[in-house]
């Protein structure tokens, strides 16, 4: 572990400054027009509420800035995951790291680890404490600092705490249903550098289009949106329920039911690892890193 450490304290020291704008720019480009523009909801949804309201106002906000931050984040950590094969070979800084005592596979696997494991985890958690301040700015629009101090904090905690403990046990089967198109971006960067994305972007759109309309064989966009469905799925919805809050349900009743509801679908997120497509996923994602490592051994010491 000792020797995976430099790896790992080198992507906090590269991308702490940038994380750290990732979470104040969004916050506050939230917080400051909910204090002073204007917000209002629609008058059947605030009928509807009633004495719910403000429950429900903090309910939405908490769910739907954890849910952004975390958005922000993967999308980011997915585009600094595919670029890592590349970036050290362009200033030879993969000659400082040939001498740590670490190999190439771990130098490819720990950043992908941080970016695509450990970022959105630390994600969510940040979202969902800075929740707390968008909870607190619009329960107050609409009702006062003592109708949010008065919202049952301790099932708001546990629901939200259960949920956001559901997506981080669900970030793993989601990343290795997801892997082999990663991983096949990240070779495509290699080997086309700026323009590995778009070359892969056109080769699987015009190589699928054709595989369906000419020769009647969709399996390869079919196979992607399988892919992308699991993974989805594998984050949250796994159970065919998914989460939602309207005027028309009960908060107190929702919140409750959370906790349980969340052992319930990561359960059922554990069970599609059963499919049988889980293996071949798992067989193409070791190829493909297989071919990465090969290349970046080929290319050890070279500027490209």
């Amino acid at each position: 572990m000792n020797n995976l450490l430099p790896l790992m304290q080198r992507e906090w020291l590269q991308h702490r400054f940038a994380w750290a704008m990732l979470v104040l720019v969004p916050l506050a480009l939230a917080v400051l027009p909910l204090t002073f523009g204007q917000v209002e909801f629609d008058g059947d949804v605030t009928s509807r509420a009633g004495p719910d309201l403000a429950l429900m106002v903090a309910l939405i906000s908490m769910i739907m800035t954890t849910a952004v931050l975390f958005l922000i984040f993967w999308i980011t950590s997915v585009f600094i995951a595919v670029a890592t094969p590349r970036r050290d070979h362009g200033d030879r800084s993969i000659e400082f790291w040939m001498s740590m005592p670490t190999g190439h596979t771990a130098s490819l696997v720990v950043p992908m680890v941080v970016h695509l494991l450990l970022v959105p985890a630390a994600a969510l958690l940040v979202g969902f404490l800075s929740s707390f301040a968008v909870s607190l700015v619009l329960v107050t629009r609409f009702e006062s600092l003592a109708g949010w101090f008065a919202l049952p904090w301790g099932q708001l905690l546990g629901a939200g705490l259960s949920v956001v403990a559901r997506v981080i046990a669900g970030l793993p089967m989601a990343t290795l249903w997801l892997l082999p198109v990663l991983l096949l971006a990240m070779l495509s960067n290699a080997l086309f550098k700026r323009w590995g994305l778009p070359v892969l972007a056109v080769a699987l759109g015009v190589g699928g289009s054709v595989l369906a309309q000419v020769f009647g064989q969709p399996w390869l966009l079919q196979s992607l949106g399988r892919l992308f469905t699991e993974a989805a799925v594998a984050l949250v919805g796994a159970s065919g329920q998914g989460l939602s809050v309207n005027a028309n349900e009960d908060p107190m009743a929702l919140l409750q039911s959370l906790p349980s509801w969340a052992v319930a679908d990561w359960w059922a997120a554990v069970q599609q690892l059963a499919a049988p497509a889980f293996p071949v996923v798992l067989l193409v994602s070791a190829a493909l890193m297989a071919a990465l490592v090969l290349w970046r051994q080929r290319g050890a010491g070279h500027s490209a």
